[in-house]
């Protein structure tokens, strides 16, 4: 067990010094880049250092998708589709739309390029506080509100974005501006280890292929680890999730990441047999009915303690798991100015959030680990 615990130690100190030598050192491009969990994207390297970057499935229900042909600075342009976006590589600046594109840069070193972000407001990475703190990071505005003369005096070399539809009005406005909008799809991805592998996406504008491969190879050892060590438990503590939005309760489908995530932590996720990827709307009826005596309730929205969920609703005090305080939250960090490093952080450490779960449902396997994400409410 000790074992254990010294290696989630290691891979944190390694994880900070791969930061310091993908900051100081350029990488050497590879020729390939070895994908073996995200499905999202795919990238063929031509001659000279181009790459043909494709995001493959931009937004749920996308028939097709997004092409760039990144070409080194100074380098000739080669014969393209009209249709695929130049960018000239490594970028110098970068401006993003989601806090889960900023752990990425930071772990590549390349903090020190983003020059811009929807609301700063909720970015938690230190490094990046610092940059915002210093004013040197400008508030674009988010969504159908993005202020377009900040973003045309700011002209960054790309925005990466995101899109949930097919509607690319406001992206077409930006890239009229002579702003390159790259579309990342990480959420969109099936499994924990496929939304950390867009590290490697991130890296390709920025010629750190060999860095982000380093960092992902310890990402998905310590999770496959952790996974192994919960595969063959006796007993699975039945696991319920989710809160009440709008009238509807809302949970993961049983192909869900966050399935995943409780199903390699050795839990019993009550809705496991179902077969959608999304999230189910459920009435509160049906989820008493079939959760009112789970052993744990994991993931409570932004409620601090058990008295705020009671009072948001009396009905959830009718839980087993509220009774018996098994109530888990996954904000029990936030940064300087109140962002969550879960939602931050979360989608490149999947291995964090695994060790999380294993020790909220089995806390005899990661004995002296002390949960990152989730603490227990009071």
């Amino acid at each position: 067990m000790k074992s254990i615990i010294v290696f989630v130690m290691l891979l944190i100190v390694a994880g900070c010094h791969q930061r310091e030598q993908a900051a100081q050192q350029p990488s050497v491009v590879p020729s390939a880049t070895t994908l073996r969990y995200a499905e999202g994207f795919r990238v063929s390297y031509q001659q000279g250092g181009v790459k043909l970057v494709e995001v493959t499935y931009p937004y749920q229900g996308a028939t097709e998708g997004y092409r760039y042909l990144l070409v080194p600075r100074g380098h000739e342009v080669p014969e393209h589709d009209p249709q695929t976006k130049v960018i000239q590589i490594p970028l110098q600046s970068i401006a993003c739309t989601s806090t889960t594109h900023i752990p990425m840069l930071d772990y590549l070193g390349e903090s020190d390029k983003l020059t811009g972000f929807t609301s700063t407001q909720y970015v938690s990475t230190a490094a990046v506080r610092e940059r915002i703190d210093a004013g040197k990071v400008v508030e674009l505005g988010m969504d159908k509100d993005v202020n377009l003369e900040r973003l045309a005096v700011l002209k960054p070399n790309i925005l990466m974005g995101y899109s949930m539809s097919s509607d690319y009005a406001q992206f077409r406005k930006i890239e009229q501006l002579g702003v390159p909008v790259v579309i990342n799809a990480e959420y969109l991805e099936k499994s924990p280890l496929g939304r950390a592998e867009w590290i490697k996406f991130v890296a390709l504008f920025f010629d750190k292929e060999n860095a982000a491969d380093s960092i992902f190879s310890a990402i998905e050892k310590d999770y496959l680890a952790s996974a192994q060590l919960a595969a063959h438990v006796a007993k699975r503590p039945k696991v319920l999730t989710g809160i009440v939005y709008s009238d509807a309760w809302i949970v993961p489908g049983g192909k869900n990441y966050a399935a995943t995530l409780l199903k390699d932590a050795g839990c019993d996720y009550l809705w496991r047999d179902d077969t959608s990827h999304g999230y189910l709307q459920l009435s509160f009826e049906s989820v008493f009915e079939k959760g009112h005596d789970a052993d744990l309730w994991i993931g409570v929205g932004s409620f601090n303690s058990l008295k705020e969920v009671e009072a948001a609703d009396r009905r959830y005090a009718r839980f087993r798991p509220f009774k018996e305080r098994a109530v888990y939250t996954s904000n029990a960090r936030s940064g300087a100015a109140g962002g969550s490093e879960y939602l931050e952080l979360g989608y490149l450490r999947p291995d964090i959030i695994l060790k999380d779960l294993i020790r909220i449902g089995h806390p005899e396997l990661l004995e002296g680990y002390a949960l990152y994400f989730h603490k227990r409410l009071e």
